[in-house]
């Protein structure tokens, strides 16, 4: 982490949220000494910076806690709001307004920073929005002189209005969608809303009014289901719009076609009813562009899919490690962000060295096979070269020994940790990304142990059916493999204990 001089303090609320998790590590980067108030401290203990900074325990609508946890503040950032319906979330958000706007007024805060929704002017806008704009009018009126950043679509891995955008791209080759698929949006990068969030730390004391904020491209949501199916590889989308489906039936629709819950889908949806698209770009005047200009919406989701496309695997894409970039996921994105990430999973104890189950997976593919159904690898090894593909006929390029990079029938090694960890990276032709993960492990009583994970990362409909279709078949494959590597790790152990013997015939390593 690279912090400079200053000692500028910091309070971030909604901190276990999309916005707030990827703001606290551009703070610290920024030289910010940085508190965060949340309602369950529980919710941030995955989190890289977790040791970096302050954590108060307490709700955005306690003036107490807010009052505490602002004192001395230099900026207050506001980044709570309801993603709901019914007739109290208005309310709720209105009183969690002015109870912050209140606390933070009387700790002697420097300054508020609220991020809200863009809007268009002289229309009566959705609940969503229309609640967004009260927040930002009771904050500017609170007494603390306040920026109120107002976005469209967020563009980033784990912000809800783009994975909405991304599951439907991926799951639907052709749909019938709502009118509102030709109305006009201005997306933002999720890194640009970050920078200015962090530079309007530092605006005037004089300054306290909205600024508009979004990206260089203005498109409509038809435009960009198009051109992120073309950035994420898949062909061109069938959108024919209709003008019967309405905002209620268009959010149920999605929560059916995507796991974006229903109840968040529905705001989401509402506000795309409006055209969103920035009137003014004030902001430029205190937080001027980045060199290379404010990031194009095609660089938006390439950033968003470099996690997929170069994935580190993890259990699910939201338990990775720390974010290398803010449009990466992290550990609070919720469960249905980041995209679809199939998993087959498997571990048993093996009554074997760790040294000698790691032999028999170094030595695994080529003449000793996958220690499970000959004949379906074979099948499946035939078919892929049918289809362009390289089949099993390359091989190994050393019977025993494997590093980074080699060829390995229709994998390639990725990553190899010694007498640990073997993962590789399938090169058949596939609908989608797939990896096979074979690990070493011991359990609390000294017990080999070994696991082994098949990962599936589906590009659009037709990879989803290709996961459906082969997953009857994972108990004989993965299974038998599973079985097959530790009967041959306990033969070697075996082996080991009576002495050097000849060579065990590979046929009957094959399960």
């Amino acid at each position: 982490m690279t912090t400079g001089t200053t000692t500028r303090t910091a309070l971030v609320t909604g901190a276990t949220g999309y916005i707030g998790g990827r703001l606290v590590p551009e703070l610290l980067r920024a030289g910010f000494r940085v508190r965060c108030l949340a309602r369950r401290p529980a919710k941030l203990r995955d989190q890289p910076w977790l040791a970096d900074v302050e954590v108060y325990e307490g709700d955005a609508g306690d003036p107490e806690a807010v009052e505490r946890a602002a004192r001395g503040a230099d900026v207050a950032y506001y980044l709570v709001h309801s993603l709901a319906s019914g007739p109290r979330f208005e309310r709720r958000d209105r009183d969690m307004a002015r109870t912050f706007g209140r606390g933070v007024r009387r700790a002697g805060a420097g300054r508020v920073v609220y991020l809200g929704g863009l809007y268009p002017d002289g229309v009566e806008l959705s609940p969503h929005l229309d609640s967004r704009k009260e927040v930002g009018e009771i904050l500017l009126d609170c007494g603390v002189p306040t920026a109120v950043l107002r976005a469209a679509v967020i563009l980033g891995s784990g912000s809800a209005s783009f994975e909405m955008l991304r599951y439907l791209t991926e799951r639907l080759p052709g749909m019938v969608t709502p009118r509102w698929v030709d109305n006009r949006v201005q997306p933002i990068a999720v890194r640009d809303v970050l920078r200015y969030l962090v530079g309007a730390a530092d605006l005037p004391s004089d300054v306290s009014r909205g600024f508009d904020v979004g990206g260089p491209d203005v498109l409509t949501y038809r435009d960009m289901m198009q051109r992120y199916a073309r950035v994420a590889g898949l062909p061109r989308r069938r959108i024919v719009p209709v003008p019967i489906l309405s905002p209620r039936l268009s959010s149920h629709w999605v929560g059916v076609v995507t796991p974006v819950p229903s109840g968040i889908a529905r705001p989401l949806v509402e506000s795309l009813v409006h055209e969103v698209v920035c009137k003014e770009d004030h902001i430029a005047r205190y937080v001027p562009d980045p060199p290379g200009g404010l990031t194009g919406f095609d660089q938006a989701v390439t950033l968003a899919l470099a996690k997929v496309q170069n994935l580190d695997v993890a259990t699910s894409w939201t338990s990775a490690d720390a974010p290398g970039a803010p449009s990466d996921p992290m550990p609070t994105d919720p469960d249905w962000a980041g995209g679809s990430l199939y998993v087959d999973e498997r571990a048993s104890v093996v009554p074997a060295s760790p040294q000698n189950l790691w032999r028999v997976l170094e030595g695994i593919g080529g003449r000793k096979g996958w220690y499970s159904w000959p004949v379906g690898w074979w099948a499946r090894g035939v078919l892929d070269r049918m289809t362009g593909g390289p089949g099993l006929r390359r091989g190994r390029r050393h019977p025993d020994d494997l590093v980074v990079g080699d060829a390995l029938d229709w994998w390639r090694v990725e990553e190899i940790e010694h007498l640990r960890l073997l993962r590789l990276r399938a090169e058949m032709r596939l609908p989608g990304l797939a990896w096979l993960e074979l690990r070493v492990e011991q359990d609390t009583s000294g017990r080999t142990v070994f696991r082994q994970r098949a990962l599936f990362h589906p590009r659009g409909l037709a990879g989803h059916a290709y996961w459906a279709a082969i997953k009857p078949f994972h108990g004989i494959v993965f299974g038998g493999m599973q079985r097959g590597i530790a009967q041959a790790a306990a033969r070697s152990e075996q082996a080991a204990e009576r002495g050097p013997v000849g060579p065990v015939p590979s046929e009957k390593l094959v399960g």
